[in-house]
């Protein structure tokens, strides 16, 4: 059986996501707990404009849920650690009129001190029962913001990530590579060094690709360009441009916002981290001058897709973006 993971611009039956329960995610105080729930409530119900959305609740949090999203949201008790569903659900593949749930091994973004997974790591087969996927268990570690595909068998990964010492520390690159074509149907890896400076400190992934560079319906690459010499991340965009233009891709440039810092340091603020679904595209925003004019390249990407906004700047804060926090199934 060939499974085949469909690229994020085709049609979804439904995106999932988690709602924060504890730990860093959920944060210390009243205004911690508010500022994560209302972030990631919009999330789930903007997308809930244009598909079905499914959100598991860690047991106990319904009530409290509920205060926060639409009612024509699914909510699913399942015993969660964190919310950061893209990472910790299964990636859904198709094949021949079947639904398949991936499910990576899951260890706390390479096995960090301060990731509590041992939830999380059961997730993706939970997901899989609930949807009424077949289960396709694998033994890389992995998560799911630390791939992305096109829609012609081309895979991005970051060699941080899944050579990541955390994560398979004894596996080649060609296994890798023959692990993931196996799993997802791809034929092609194309390899990035590393990910965004910020993803590399406390709460990072080590170099999730989803910050750092997707495929567009029309074959080319959008990347991450910090223009700012200043930011960390200006070498880290040229050498991200200069693999694809290696590898024979086109490439768009999507700027990074002119905000530079936060109260922590240098941002990995992301317009790369997007969510595509049935009729629109969720783009973070982040109360900055760009914000509008990455919008404006969106729907000239995405024409016929409805744009959408959304504050990300608390996702950023805590460590992702609006595509960490979402995992689409799709229609088959």
């Amino acid at each position: 059986m060939t499974w085949r993971m469909p690229a994020e611009w085709e049609k979804h039956e439904r995106t999932w996501l988690a709602f924060p329960t504890s730990g860093y995610t959920l944060g210390d105080t009243e205004d911690d707990y508010e500022a994560a729930r209302s972030t990631w409530a919009n999330v789930a119900n903007q997308a809930s404009e244009f598909e079905n959305v499914t959100v598991v609740v860690n047991p106990g949090d319904e009530s409290i849920a509920k205060k926060y999203l639409s009612g024509q949201i699914e909510l699913m008790p399942i015993p969660i650690d964190d919310a950061w569903m893209r990472d910790t659900g299964p990636t859904f593949v198709v094949e021949n009129g079947k639904l398949g749930a991936v499910n990576w091994v899951f260890n706390g973004w390479g096995a960090q001190g301060w990731a509590e997974f041992g939830k999380d790591s059961k997730i993706a087969g939970v997901i899989a029962r609930e949807s009424g996927a077949n289960l396709i268990d694998s033994e890389l570690v992995n998560e799911g913001g630390g791939i992305h595909i096109s829609g012609d068998g081309t895979v991005l990964l970051t060699e941080t990530v899944q050579l990541g010492k955390g994560r398979n520390p004894n596996w080649s690159k060609y296994q890798v590579e023959q692990e993931i074509h196996q799993k997802l149907g791809t034929s092609k890896a194309i390899w990035l060094k590393r990910g965004l400076t910020r993803d590399y400190e406390e709460f990072g992934t080590q170099g999730h690709v989803d910050m750092v560079a997707c495929f567009a319906p029309d074959g080319r690459v959008l990347y991450h360009d910090q223009k700012n010499p200043n930011h960390p991340d200006y070498l880290v965009s040229s050498g991200v441009r200069e693999t694809f233009i290696r590898a024979g891709i086109e490439v768009l440039s999507i700027p990074a916002p002119e905000t530079l810092r936060d109260g922590e340091g240098f941002v990995d603020y992301s317009y790369i981290n997007h969510y595509v679904l049935n009729g629109a595209v969720l783009l973070g925003a982040f109360e900055d001058q760009r914000d509008k004019e990455a919008q404006a390249m969106l729907r000239d990407i995405y024409p016929g897709r409805e744009i959408v906004l959304v504050d990300a700047k608390e996702l950023f804060k805590r460590g992702g973006g609006i595509h960490c926090i979402t995992q689409q199934q799709p229609a088959f």
